[in-house]
């Protein structure tokens, strides 16, 4: 009737990453913004600070995985149809940290959006300092299913 999520998780849109199953959890436990290459734009942020500030969830978890196309897209940096090229802003830091390595460029970004979360939002970054949120960043293996949290 109503949701009580625990955590929210920042995952990238791919089909291949469903959030609820990958962490064995039902409806209404796990607060869920998707988005190519899991990149914390404004909306996403303010979208989690409901999360946060509304719903209480104790966790935020950036989660990238294995192969992800957004990533690649913005390592090879060529012209796209209509607006896939926005995202190439937001993953490339992560490149220029990894040197275009794909799996070090979707790990970097993984750590370097959920920086971002806690840099770019005061309410992310008070429920943090009061001890309410952990933000962590993780990397999500497609063949094996497992979950690694990153430092």
């Amino acid at each position: 009737e109503k949701q009580e999520p625990f955590a929210s998780v920042l995952s990238c849109a791919d089909s291949r990453v469903p959030v609820e199953l990958v962490f064995d959890q039902s409806i209404g436990h796990v607060f869920v913004n998707r988005v190519a290459g899991n990149i914390a734009t404004s909306e996403i942020i303010a979208s989690i600070e409901y999360g946060v500030a509304v719903l209480g969830t104790r966790v935020l978890m950036v989660l990238g995985h294995a192969a992800c196309g957004a990533v690649v897209a913005a390592i090879a940096a060529k012209a796209v149809p209509g607006q896939i090229s926005a995202l190439y802003r937001y993953i490339r830091p992560a490149v220029d940290e990894a040197g275009g390595d794909l799996e070090a460029t979707i790990k970097a970004n993984a750590r370097i959006q959920a920086r971002l979360l806690t840099d770019s939002s005061p309410v992310i970054a008070s429920a943090v300092k009061d001890g309410k949120l952990s933000v962590v960043a993780a990397y999500y293996e497609l063949a094996s299913g497992e979950v690694a949290l990153l430092g």
